[in-house]
């Protein structure tokens, strides 16, 4: 399964920058590959947002759409990402935010495992650097908020 992990120190506040990671429907503007994204349903339990969402991720005939469950969890500012349905076996990802004077560490982990197996072979070998990529838009469009 390809794993990997991204550490950024950001020019912004965390407040701002986990509404940033939350507002799923503008992913499609700014995140390399993401050509389209639905949130279905958001609401809060506590201390806890939940969201279910799709993201459409690829390029030319490689396109798919997965089904996300998002937990967003206010006491430890952390968000956690699992697949519901749709190309992957399985995917975790987390999100966690700590906030270091005007600065912002934020730390991103994914693993995750496609279905078809030729393709997760592909991702192996490609997805820290496709990662990297994805973290760069992120924090580019962060610190331009």
């Amino acid at each position: 399964m390809p794993k990997a992990s991204v550490k950024r120190l950001i020019d912004n506040k965390k407040d701002k920058l986990i509404d940033f990671v939350l507002d799923i429907e503008k992913y499609p503007e700014f995140v390399p590959f993401c050509q389209d994204s639905k949130v279905y349903e958001k609401k809060q339990e506590g201390d806890l947002t939940l969201i279910v969402a799709d993201l459409t991720i690829g390029k030319g005939p490689f396109v798919d759409t997965y089904k996300s469950d998002v937990k967003f969890n206010k006491k430890d500012d952390s968000i956690y990402v699992t697949n519901i349905d749709g190309p992957l076996n399985y995917l975790e990802n987390i999100w966690k935010f700590k906030e270091q004077g005007n600065l912002t560490e934020v730390t991103f982990d994914v693993d995750f495992e496609i279905k078809n197996k030729f393709l997760n072979i592909l991702m192996t070998k490609s997805f820290q650097f496709g990662l990297e990529k994805i973290a760069d838009a992120f924090q580019t469009r962060a610190e331009s908020l």
